[in-house]
């Protein structure tokens, strides 16, 4: 009988997508995965590789009464969790971080089962952060990891964030800058949270852009649906090419052709940008918890792959000045997609595998 990892994850895409990855790469090893999450990470599991999915009682909370309703919650996630484990035979339970994920780390450390985590974001998250010291092994996306216990300081293990088959089939593929008077791609990218600023923001700083510039961009911009027809307006007055939608789901496609992204910089965004090999100008989100975007940019922006304007600083003229810097000079867009790919794991889903199968056999 094949071997079982059960996989949680948080309801959101920067926990699911690399724990689909995973899925993918243990699932082609052979083994059988079961998904544990909560309602909300069923909108990113549609295609999750998973036999069976448990959905354990979890919460979050805040002052006195909040904190023991949530509890009791992870309490009685943690039963439901142990029975599931118990019938399935799990053999390693691999945690992405967020509440959710909370209630299969805690059964599984509790019933001595084998168990990793795995921290996207350049900065240990509140759950995993609790959970760290106790399980087997904790694996890591970027070289520093701020805010881990002592216990876990020296012992992470970087494997980089695992990034979806057809987002890594990027890595093998040459970057070509814009050339001469040809049309110059443009993709922005919002992510889910705070993501009005950008919506509102690059529409109007890319319409400011010089008119030699202006006419050969092609742009492709997720935007809220309230700031969608505003958005589609600006370009059109500015005589932009510009296709604006809620959501995109073929982003591979749309990262092939891209020449410069304008986003977030969450860990998934940034493992995927770095994987593709593309330039970027990012504004991490002022409210993530501890400063965790502005942490995840920065091996890109040391590495001279991508600029960072903070929320502060972001204003119509900021946006538009780096823009026409960067996008005028298709030299500078070649060095940003080299640097971009310097600093990938492209293999990250095999090495998290490896992690994993390796801590499962010490059991």
């Amino acid at each position: 009988m094949s071997k079982l990892c059960v996989l949680a994850a948080g309801g959101t895409g920067g926990h699911m997508f690399p724990a689909e990855a995973l899925a993918r790469e243990l699932a082609a090893r052979g083994w059988r995965v079961v998904l544990a999450t909560d309602r909300r990470g069923e909108q990113y599991a549609h295609a999750f590789p998973a036999e069976e999915r448990l959905a354990l009682d979890a919460a979050t909370g805040s002052g006195p009464v909040g904190l023991v309703k949530a509890g009791v919650a992870i309490l009685k996630g943690v039963m439901q969790a142990r029975t599931a484990f118990d019938r399935l035979g799990a053999d390693v339970v691999v945690g992405f971080g967020g509440y959710p994920s909370a209630p299969a780390l805690v059964a599984a450390v509790t019933a001595g089962r084998p168990t990793v985590i795995h921290e996207q974001n350049a900065v240990l998250g509140r759950t995993n952060r609790i959970l760290a010291p106790y399980v087997r092994q904790v694996a890591s996306s970027f070289p520093t990891l701020e805010r881990a216990p002592q216990k876990v300081q020296g012992r992470s293990h970087v494997v980089g964030s695992p990034v979806r088959a057809d987002i890594r089939a990027l890595f093998d593929r040459p970057y070509v800058a814009p050339d001469g008077d040809g049309p110059i791609h443009v993709l922005v990218t919002g992510g889910s949270q705070g993501a009005r600023i950008l919506s509102e923001t690059t529409p109007r700083a890319l319409a400011a852009l010089p008119e030699a510039l202006r006419r050969r961009l092609r742009v492709q911009q997720q935007s809220r649906p309230e700031t969608l027809e505003a958005a589609r307006q600006i370009y059109l007055e500015a005589g932009v090419q510009a296709e604006v939608a809620p959501f995109f789901r073929d982003m591979a496609q749309r990262l092939s052709k891209a020449h410069l992204v304008v986003g977030r910089s969450g860990a998934s965004t940034c493992a995927e940008l770095a994987v593709a090999a593309l330039p970027s100008i990012l504004v991490p989100l002022k409210i993530a918890t501890d400063d965790h975007q502005r942490l995840n940019a920065k091996a890109l922006t040391d590495a001279g792959a991508a600029e960072v304007l903070l929320e502060d600083d972001l204003t119509v003229e900021s946006l538009t000045a780096v823009l026409e810097r960067v996008l005028s000079d298709p030299a500078r867009l070649s060095a940003m997609s080299a640097a971009a790919r310097s600093v990938a794991i492209p293999d990250a889903a095999q090495r998290l595998a490896d992690l994993v199968e390796t801590t499962a056999g010490r059991s």
